[in-house]
């Protein structure tokens, strides 16, 4: 099929770099003149594993092709809308103007009998404003919401756990779930799971499921202060929890929280739409899960205060990771960010570093002091934090890189690294939710090798 991809930030270079490789001729639409020609160069504008390979790949077949310009949209068999939409500045609820704007655009290049896909995670009803803003060019509407994951992106793409159609009534609807079949009759021939639904239902789902994932984050980040004040250990309580199948082990993980452009922004739009649906208990709960998302920064803070003594004011604190995640260089309500920056705040000397968020523009934290090498970033610290579990780091010697402190503490905020090694290296070793026992160790307990 040809078909054009508008936006072409995080999801619509990924999507439109898929569609590529499914066999569709794509046309990646995106009105930042840089980015287009970035990613027309074969160059990802993001770090997103395995996305070079594929746009380049699509770029030497002549199957992909990147410009800012919205009339390369004609002649298009499906549309997909990419584009973002962010939190309002003033409110929780999701500013739909990019999206709106990129379809009054696309509609001047609509053919009757076209079909206009949605992608972008919206609130319900965005469908019928984008319908009342196509009437006249003959397009059918449908919305076909993304699950894509920062860091596995590619294969979320290419291997999906499901495929979610949202179709109007009637024969229109039927149209649609037709093209959406053939646009991904290699995935469906591969079995992945498809479920046709209404356009409400479909416009709902990708915020519901990311409601859902910050809610698990933020119960057990619950249970962690309830187990760091009762003495129990966050990491067995959370294997035996994972064990039950009614529950799963997924995402039971303490640690920072979840941070990124998408989870926060989607619980607060949901909140929102709730509230404004009149189901309130549901935006109180939501409401609660951003509380406890941000309580546990303000644990990890304390948690470090307690490490120095009960004094941040001059301490050398270096921080390991400043991306929300690991394989991803996005720093967007980035837990480890706002943590160093809390440790700032506390009068600490913070160093942060991270393998891949070094282009990030680091001259709009002058609190903060930014070392792209992690051996350069530990000389001096008196405390490390460990806020993104990227793979290097927890990889580290921990004998090795103990000549670089001058204390070996180390707070591990994502309970990730190998605990009984660290200690085994006469570093003292602090993680979230293990017992109340790490919490009266300080610092300086640490320089005369006592353990936890």
């Amino acid at each position: 099929m040809k078909i054009s991809v508008i936006g072409c930030g995080y999801l619509g270079a990924v999507h439109a770099a898929a569609l590529s490789s499914l066999g569709h001729t794509v046309t990646g639409i995106d009105t930042d003149p840089a980015r287009a020609a970035q990613l027309a160069a074969g160059s990802a504008p993001f770090h997103e594993p395995g996305l070079e390979p594929l746009l380049q790949g699509g770029l030497r077949d002549g199957t992909l092709h990147f410009t800012p310009d919205p009339a390369a949209a004609a002649g298009a068999d499906v549309h997909f809308l990419c584009v973002g939409t962010p939190q309002e500045k003033t409110t929780r609820r999701a500013d739909l103007g990019y999206l709106t704007s990129a379809v009054e655009d696309l509609a001047a290049h609509l053919r009757p009998g076209s079909t206009v896909v949605g992608k972008s995670t919206v609130p319900a009803g965005t469908s019928a404003i984008l319908t009342r803003l196509l009437a006249g060019t003959g397009a059918d509407l449908g919305w076909n919401p993304e699950f894509l994951r920062q860091g596995t992106a590619v294969s979320d793409s290419l291997q999906p756990d499901r495929l979610v159609y949202g179709v109007p009534d009637g024969t229109a609807g039927a149209q649609v779930a037709r093209v959406l079949d053939e646009v991904y009759a290699p995935l469906l021939h591969d079995g992945v799971p498809r479920l046709i639904t209404g356009l409400a239902t479909a416009e709902l789902t990708k915020s519901a499921a990311n409601a859902f994932l910050a809610l698990k984050i933020s119960y057990l980040n619950g249970i962690a202060e309830l187990c760091e004040n009762a003495g129990g250990d966050v990491v067995h309580l959370a294997q035996a929890l994972g064990l039950d199948a009614r529950i799963g082990p997924r995402y039971l993980q303490a640690g920072a929280g979840f941070g990124g452009g998408c989870l926060p922004k989607d619980i607060r739009a949901l909140q929102a739409q709730a509230e404004d649906a009149g189901a309130g208990s549901l935006g109180r709960l939501l409401a609660l899960v951003d509380t406890l998302n941000t309580e546990t920064r303000h644990r990890i803070h304390e948690s470090a205060r307690q490490m120095c003594g009960g004094q941040l004011a001059g301490r050398r604190i270096t921080v390991l990771g400043a991306a929300f995640k690991p394989d991803t260089d996005d720093i967007r309500d980035s837990p480890a960010l706002d943590i160093a920056l809390r440790l700032a705040g506390s009068g600490a000397v913070v160093t942060v570093t991270d393998p891949r968020a070094a282009g990030q523009p680091w001259f709009r934290y002058p609190e903060l002091r930014f070392e792209p090498e992690t051996a350069a970033a530990l000389r001096g610290a008196e405390l490390t934090v460990l806020l993104t579990e990227w793979a290097e780091y927890l990889a580290l010697d921990p004998r090795g890189v103990s000549s670089l402190v001058d204390r070996c503490a180390v707070l591990d905020g994502r309970n990730a690294l190998d605990a009984a090694a660290w200690r085994a290296a006469g570093w003292f070793h602090r993680g979230i939710g293990r017992g109340r026992r790490a919490g009266l160790s300080t610092i300086d307990a640490a320089h005369s090798g006592v353990g936890s």
